[in-house]
């Protein structure tokens, strides 16, 4: 039998009563089987002995002698201290609300006691401890006793009401009762190959090892079969999609870059905007435009030959054809939008539509000029499109792009609005696409389904972008049925932007650095986490910093000779492009604003990025806004504003930020310190819902476990 198909009420475990099934239901606990799969969060090594003296280094685990009683305090609140020695060091036990231990531990009596201690009051002292007496009458040396239950020892998540002693137990109960012949969940070769346990074994240990070998091999089994579980549904549905097992990826130096063969490879629009730039594309941006070029060509010639069976008459395959499916990474001032409109060119020399959707009207506008100025003199016929659009020249947008009058749409959510309908759409592109839910992009995907021509369901090919680079764990499981192609190299003459920290306080500092950037000709940033000081932390009177009364700072006593400008989200949005495009002209010097400027904002002239309160802004997040710099030819300067607040995580990522510019190592980081969301869901914040496995550590094995179902299912 299969544990998950152990559905007998956890009731019915010996030990477990009323009171109790409802606490475990509070842990969402109902069953036997979520019982025995209820996994320790950690464990405690205490199959070795740490005495009093080492109490600095974490938990103590030793035999003790009780010495003696003392009180303090008065009436209701009078609480006992007994005094313990191991016969090395004394200490004391506090005992909140259990004097009844002034009978049970009278002095003499020999203890095995666990907890944690610490100095308070010129003495070494324990409020979390356990204890158990042990039958031994005045021995005259303790030092070379061992504590009881030197093992293993599980640590379980708790709610009110259910203490470690009870869960333990019941588990216990439970293992004795249900724990014996489960039935390996994953294939026996594998479980060979990798030196896994059996199920039985696995559960066993997970919970009551003895030693940390054990302990170890049952969390690694355990963990390789819920990932099992978990890619192998990826798996399969890439292999839905592309109708064979994709490919090993090659090894690096095994495939040498020809930029001749790939000038040929390229459409005749491609080409044509190829040689009009005045720059020479990376090579990596070269090698994604390839690999998309090629899923491109094979899912329209696919899709003409489905149709041409239908035709004539010739019966038809039931798996739909071939579409690209691609997760476009790469850091900021990488050239993804570059990548994304060479291969819209592509679709439009199949006779298609695109679509580009941006999170923002501002981001949504940058890619519509760009794409204007780029593609105009091409014959590419492009158009934006947002919830503003005017009502009459909105009708006559959708009629042109209903037509197929329109090459290339751009906009926001309002490109899969119910009035918007497309001619053909054969190439959805979905920007910073950690902004959009899944039910959003599903549904500018559902603009292009088709499925008229041949009784088979034809779906736009679907290329989503990020500036925000994605862990390879997550790339492996999120995107785990995609193709990931990652952009690492910054165009040429581009400098690494220097990152300073700077602590609450010693703001003058960075002020004065940027007036030397100022007086050099070039700009600067200053983003707030709010936009008024209305908004306060709930957790405290701390008031964050605000971008309106900080740009009455900085216009009339810190820089009050250049132009300055406030930028947020309640401005109106045509107020807010004519800012940016006076910052973009340099009619404006100093910009304060809110993250409104986090992405869509290129003013290669700004050098200066200056984030107040930054350790209230995710590692993410300050990566891209530093990415609003660096983008032109001169050194660029990041000064991170800190709290004096600060926590030992909060500094420990700010570190992070000065350290590296690597967007993919502090995505890395970043994930440590927060969950990776619903990965087959639709949510995309929080942890993600696990039992025992977790990405940021057990890397290695979700590698070798992709590698092992591709195996299988060759």
């Amino acid at each position: 039998m299969k544990i998950s198909e152990i559905k007998t009420p956890v009731s019915s475990v010996t030990g477990v009563g009323p009171k109790l099934t409802n606490c475990l239901s509070k842990l969402n606990i109902f069953t036997v089987a979520d019982l025995l799969q209820f996994y320790p969060r950690k464990f405690e090594d205490r199959t070795k002995k740490h005495f009093l003296k080492d109490y600095q280094s974490g938990k103590v685990h030793t035999v003790a002698r009780v010495i003696s009683h003392q009180w303090f305090g008065y009436g209701n609140m009078r609480t006992l201290k007994i005094n313990i020695s191991d016969d090395s060091f004394a200490a004391q036990l506090v005992c909140f609300n259990r004097p009844f231990l002034e009978k049970q531990l009278v002095p003499g009596t020999i203890i095995s006691v666990t907890g944690h201690f610490f100095e308070k009051y010129n003495s070494v002292q324990s409020t979390d401890f356990e204890y158990e007496v042990m039958n031994i009458e005045n021995p005259e040396n303790i030092k070379d006793l061992m504590p009881l239950n030197s093992k293993i020892f599980p640590i379980y998540a708790l709610t009110e009401g259910i203490s470690q002693k009870q869960i333990s137990k019941a588990i216990q109960s439970a293992l004795a009762q249900y724990g014996f012949g489960l039935e390996d969940e994953i294939p026996q070769d594998l479980i060979e190959k990798n030196q896994l346990l059996h199920k039985t074994e696995a559960i066993h240990f997970i919970h009551q090892a003895q030693t940390i070998e054990e302990h170890i091999k049952a969390r690694k089994t355990l963990v390789y079969e819920e990932l099992y579980h978990f890619m192998y549904i990826i798996e399969k549905r890439s292999l839905l999609r592309r109708g064979s097992i994709k490919p090993a990826p090659l090894q690096k130096g095994e495939l040498i870059f020809n930029r001749n063969h790939f000038i040929e490879s390229l459409s005749p629009l491609q080409r044509k905007l190829y040689e009009k730039l005045p720059f020479e594309l990376t090579e990596d941006q070269c090698k994604v435009i390839e690999e998309m070029n090629t899923e491109i060509d094979k899912g329209f010639e696919e899709r003409n030959r489905l149709i041409v069976q239908f035709q004539r008459g010739i019966p038809m395959q039931l798996r739909p054809p071939f579409t690209m499916s691609r997760l476009l990474q790469g850091d900021v001032g990488s050239g993804k939008t570059l990548c994304a409109l060479m291969i819209c060119l592509r679709i439009i020399n199949w006779k298609g539509q695109c679509a580009l959707m941006a999170p923002t009207e501002i981001l949504a506008r940058q890619h519509a000029e760009t794409a204007h100025k780029l593609l105009e003199d091409l014959g590419v016929r492009t158009a934006f499109l947002t919830g503003n659009i005017k009502a009459s020249g909105r009708n006559l947008l959708l009629k042109a792009l209903k037509d197929g009058d329109i090459d290339i749409v751009i906009g926001t959510h309002a490109l899969f609005s119910n009035q918007v309908q497309y001619n053909d759409l054969q190439l959805a592109i979905i920007d910073e696409q950690h902004r959009f839910g899944v039910l959003q992009r599903q549904s500018i995907i559902a603009k292009g389904r088709i499925n008229e021509k041949c009784g088979v369901c034809f779906e736009p090919h679907l290329l989503m972008m990020s500036a925000t680079p994605i862990p390879q764990s997550l790339a492996l499981t999120l995107y785990g049925d995609l193709d990931v192609s990652t952009i690492k190299k910054r165009p040429q003459g581009r400098k690494e932007i220097k990152t300073y920290l700077v602590k609450e306080g010693n703001e003058m500092n960075a002020y004065e650095a940027v007036r030397k950037e100022l007086k050099a000709g070039h700009q600067a940033y200053f983003v707030y986490p709010a936009i008024n000081s209305d908004l306060s932390d709930d957790n405290s009177a701390k008031k964050y910093k605000s971008a309106e009364k900080s740009f009455e700072l900085l216009s009339q006593k810190i820089f009050p000779e250049y132009k300055c400008a406030l930028l947020h989200s309640k401005i109106e949005d045509e107020q807010q492009v004519q800012i940016l495009h006076d910052f973009q002209e340099n009619k404006i010097q100093v910009l304060a604003a809110t993250t409104v400027i986090e992405v869509g904002v290129d003013v290669p002239n700004a050098t200066s990025m200056v984030i107040e309160m930054a350790d209230y802004f995710g590692m993410a997040q300050l990566h891209q806004l530093r990415g609003r710099v660096g983008r032109g030819s001169d050194q660029s300067y990041c000064f991170l504003i800190y709290s004096n607040n600060i926590t030992k995580t909060g500094i420990e990522r700010m570190k992070a930020l000065r350290e590296s510019t690597d967007g993919f190592y502090i995505a890395e980081q970043d994930l440590k310190s927060r969950g990776p969301g619903e990965l087959n869901g639709t949510m995309q914040a929080g942890s993600l819902e696990f039992t025992i496995a977790d990405l940021s550590r057990d890397m290695a094995i979700l590698t070798q476990v992709k590698q092992d179902i591709l195996t299988h299912l060759s």
